[in-house]
C-alpha cells in the first residue's frame, strides 16, 4: 500500500541550495493521466490501470492522490475495495484527515471534468475586456478550478482549466489571518522571480490587487494574496489548505505565469462562476456604455454640479474624500472643458453580491493628444443609476 504524504507541507522553508531534479511535465499533463486511470478503472480494466497508475507514481512520486489511486488498485488484487483509499481500520485512523482531503480532491477534479462549461460560454463578470487585455482568469472555488482565457478579437476562448486550492476555513476574506480566499474582481500586479522566493512557493507567484477599492469601503483587510505554485515534496494540495491564496501545481503555474500580462490580466475569484453567451452580455455592456457616455458628457461640459451627480457621497480617490477631490476636478474640467475625450481599450467587469458593482478601466486621451491617462473605477449601482464609488490613475 502506498504511504500517503502530508497535504499541509513544510511552512515557508527557505530555498535550498540545490532542489530536487525537476519532473519535465506539460500543464494538465499529469491531472489527465490521473483521469484516464480512473477511465479504465471504470471499464472494467484493473491491470491496465494498475499499470498507468505505476507510472504516474513513478513519474511524480509527490502526487499524493496518485499514490492513493495507486495504492487502491494494489490492494484490490486481494481484496474487494469499499471506498478510495479503503485501508486497514488501524492506517486509516492514522491518515483520517489525509485520507478525506484526497477523497474530496478526487471528487473535485472529477466532476470540474466532467461538468464542462457549454461551449463558447464565458463567466458573467467579463462584460467587455480591452484589446490590452490578452489574457483572462476565472476561478471557480465551488469546483476548485481555475480557468484561463485567451482574448482576441473574436472574444474570449476558454484555452486551459486547472485544479486548485484555496484557504483553510474557506471563501470570502474579510481579515487578515483569517485563512480564507478573498472574492471579487482583480488583477494582477506582478511576477515574482521565484529564485527570490522560498521553496513553499514553488514555481513563481503572481500577487493580486487584494484589498481593492470595493473590499476597503467593506472594511476588508489582509493583503499578500497569490496565485502560487507547491513545494517540491507536493504535486498539490488538499482543497482547502492555504493560508487564502490560490494554489496550482507547479507544471500548471507555470504556464499561467508564462501566458498572463502584469496590471492587464484580470482575475475573477467566484463562489461559482455562471458560464453564459457572450451575446446574453451585450445588453448589460451597451447598457453600462450609455452610462459612461453621460460621464464624458458631462465632464466636457465643464458642469461641475452635472459630473458630481455621478458620484457617491463616499468617493474617494487616493485617500481623498469627495469635498478633498473637487478642486482637482475643477481644474481638469476646466482644462477639458469643450474638448472630446476619447475612451480607449474599455473594459467593465461586473461583479455582484450585496451590491451590484462594476470594474472600469480606459485610457483617457483627449483631442490633439496622443496619449492620456489610465483610468481604473469602481461604481455600484443605487436604484436605476450608476454612481463612481473610487477613481485611480493606474499608467
Amino acid at each position: 500500500m502506498a504511504v500517503l504524504p502530508s497535504q499541509a507541507g513544510p511552512r515557508h522553508k527557505a530555498r535550498a541550495a540545490s532542489t530536487p531534479a525537476k519532473q519535465v511535465a506539460r500543464d494538465g499533463e499529469t491531472e489527465a493521466r490521473l483521469i484516464e486511470v480512473y477511465r479504465l478503472i471504470g471499464a472494467g480494466n484493473g491491470r491496465q490501470a494498475l499499470a498507468r497508475a505505476e507510472a504516474l507514481v513513478k513519474d511524480h512520486p509527490t502526487f499524493g492522490l496518485a499514490q492513493l489511486v495507486y495504492g487502491d488498485l494494489l490492494m484490490a488484487q486481494v481484496r474487494p475495495l469499499r471506498q478510495p483509499g479503503d485501508m486497514p481500520d488501524g492506517i486509516a485512523a492514522n491518515g483520517a484527515q489525509a485520507l478525506a482531503e484526497l477523497r474530496e480532491e478526487s471528487q473535485l477534479r472529477i466532476r470540474a471534468l466532467r461538468e464542462r462549461p457549454p461551449a463558447g460560454a464565458v463567466p458573467s463578470q467579463f462584460l467587455q475586456l480591452s484589446p490590452s487585455s490578452k489574457h483572462a482568469i476565472a476561478v471557480d472555488t465551488s469546483r476548485a478550478r481555475l480557468y484561463l482565457f485567451e482574448n482576441s478579437e473574436a472574444g474570449l476562448k476558454l484555452v486551459a482549466d486547472y485544479y486548485i486550492s484555496v484557504g483553510r476555513l474557506g471563501i470570502d476574506k474579510n481579515a487578515e489571518g483569517d485563512l480564507r480566499t478573498p472574492l471579487g474582481v482583480y488583477y494582477v500586479t506582478s511576477n515574482l522571480d521565484p529564485r527570490s522566493l522560498k521553496d513553499f512557493y514553488g514555481s513563481g507567484a503572481l500577487p493580486i490587487n487584494y484589498p481593492n477599492p470595493y473590499d476597503l469601503r467593506r472594511g476588508k483587510t489582509g493583503g499578500g494574496i497569490w496565485l502560487h505554485g507547491t513545494p517540491p515534496n507536493l504535486y498539490s494540495r488538499a482543497p482547502k489548505a492555504t493560508d487564502g491564496c490560490v494554489v496550482l501545481a507547479n507544471p500548471d503555474l507555470e504556464r499561467v505565469i508564462r501566458t498572463v500580462e502584469v496590471r492587464s490580466t484580470p482575475v475573477v475569484i467566484a463562489p461559482s462562476l455562471r458560464w453564459v453567451a457572450p451575446s446574453a452580455l451585450q445588453g448589460d455592456a451597451r447598457s453600462f456604455a450609455d452610462t459612461l457616455a453621460a460621464w464624458r458628457a458631462a465632464r466636457k461640459s465643464g458642469d461641475v454640479d452635472k459630473t458630481l451627480a455621478f458620484y457617491t457621497p463616499d468617493f474617494s480617490a487616493n485617500g481623498k474624500t469627495l469635498a478633498q477631490s473637487v478642486p482637482q476636478l475643477r481644474t481638469e474640467l476646466e482644462r477639458l472643458r469643450g474638448r472630446s475625450v476619447e475612451l480607449k481599450d474599455l473594459s467593465y467587469l461586473r461583479w455582484t453580491d450585496s451590491a451590484d458593482t462594476m470594474v472600469v478601466t480606459f485610457g483617457e486621451v483627449p483631442a490633439g493628444a496622443r496619449t492620456g491617462p489610465v483610468r481604473r473605477q469602481y461604481w455600484v449601482r443605487q436604484g436605476s443609476h450608476w454612481k463612481i464609488f473610487f477613481e485611480g490613475v493606474i499608467g
